[in-house]
């Protein structure tokens, strides 16, 4: 099941939220959320910087993780930028494929 890298940042509507609700709860939600659309979290930090939350989930594909990713967004509470996440194995077999390419001004 591929893999995504959620970094969230919170508004400060979010962090009101956070402030009445905690980490755990946020944990519990998220992790409802993801199951709905078929999915899994596999990990969620909270972090010092200009992201708030790192989340690590594996989703069916890629649809239902720009469900997810919306939802957040719409809700007003965070933004949140989606990275793929790919496996060693996965980079091996990109690595074996041929690919014709003329990089710009050659």
């Amino acid at each position: 099941m591929p893999k995504y890298l959620f970094e969230a940042s919170y508004t400060a509507e979010g962090l009101k939220g956070l402030l009445k609700d905690g980490g755990s709860k946020r944990r519990k939600d998220l992790q409802e959320a993801v199951k709905e659309l078929g999915g899994t979290l596999e990990a969620i930090y909270f972090a010092f910087g200009d992201k708030d939350v790192f989340s690590i989930v594996d989703m069916p594909d890629n649809v239902s993780a720009t469900a997810i990713a919306l939802a957040i967004t719409a809700s007003g509470a965070a933004t949140i930028k989606t990275i793929v996440l790919l496996t060693p194995e996965e980079v091996d077999q990109a690595t074996k494929k041929s690919v014709k390419y003329r990089a710009p001004g050659k």
